[in-house]
């Protein structure tokens, strides 16, 4: 019975030895430690008992403390990554809106040039009318006629040069089968070989595209054209 007693006096004890090591002032661990020693020296509690107890106590405060670092690092993991992600995702919708930028401004460059080709080839036509006119009051003597479809030549194709439109007139140079098509020889062995002759039809490109080659005859049995020297690089 007697043993019983002191087994079951020993557990507040504990109990207290155990809530000394969470008090938050230095009263309460004062006291805890006094009623402690007094629980030793009545024999009521052993010294080893009281040292396991306080082992115990160290000891779950130590993982406690363990265990909120590891929360704490956890928390502090998943706010790094959740901002990664949010930089991740503002990384990936900038260069998205870059991509859908640049994409618009080229389709936009090729519809402006899709409808300026479609411009210019239904005047070419207007043109050549033009310069047939011009080229009959040439030959018949109409002197008035002539200088005033002249004028509104001139200002035609000057409006057309401005919106990017350029002339292919080849007439003395090298023949080019990109911009011009040869619809006839002639014999000339004073001029280099492949030399565009005649003009019979301008041809007109914009940029790099040809719209229409020029239509030319070309000159054979002359020596043959030297080839333009290379550019350093």
């Amino acid at each position: 019975m007697a043993e019983e007693k002191k087994q079951s006096a020993a557990t507040p004890d504990e109990e207290q030895v155990d809530a000394s090591t969470g008090a938050s002032t230095a009263s309460d661990a004062t006291n805890v430690t006094d009623q402690a020693e007094a629980a030793v020296a009545s024999g009521e509690v052993s010294a080893e008992d009281l040292a396991e107890a306080v082992i115990e106590a160290e000891a779950a405060a130590i993982v406690d403390g363990a265990m909120d670092e590891v929360q704490a690092e956890a928390q502090a993991a998943d706010s790094q990554r959740e901002a990664a992600e949010w930089k991740d995702k503002y990384v990936r919708l900038h260069a998205e809106w870059d991509t859908y930028r640049r994409r618009t401004k080229e389709q936009q460059e090729v519809q402006k040039a899709l409808a300026a080709e479609k411009l210019v080839t239904s005047l070419i036509p207007v043109i050549d009318d033009l310069e047939r006119s011009i080229d009959y009051a040439e030959k018949n003597g109409e002197t008035g006629l002539l200088d005033g479809v002249r004028a509104v030549l001139t200002k035609f194709v000057n409006t057309l040069e401005k919106d990017g439109v350029v002339v292919i007139d080849p007439k003395g140079q090298a023949f080019e089968a990109l911009e011009a098509q040869a619809v006839g020889t002639v014999d000339d062995p004073s001029q280099p070989d492949e030399t565009v002759n005649d003009v019979y039809q301008r041809g007109y490109k914009i940029g790099s595209k040809v719209l229409r080659p020029a239509m030319v005859t070309v000159t054979t049995g002359g020596p043959k054209r030297e080839k333009p020297a290379e550019q350093d690089s």
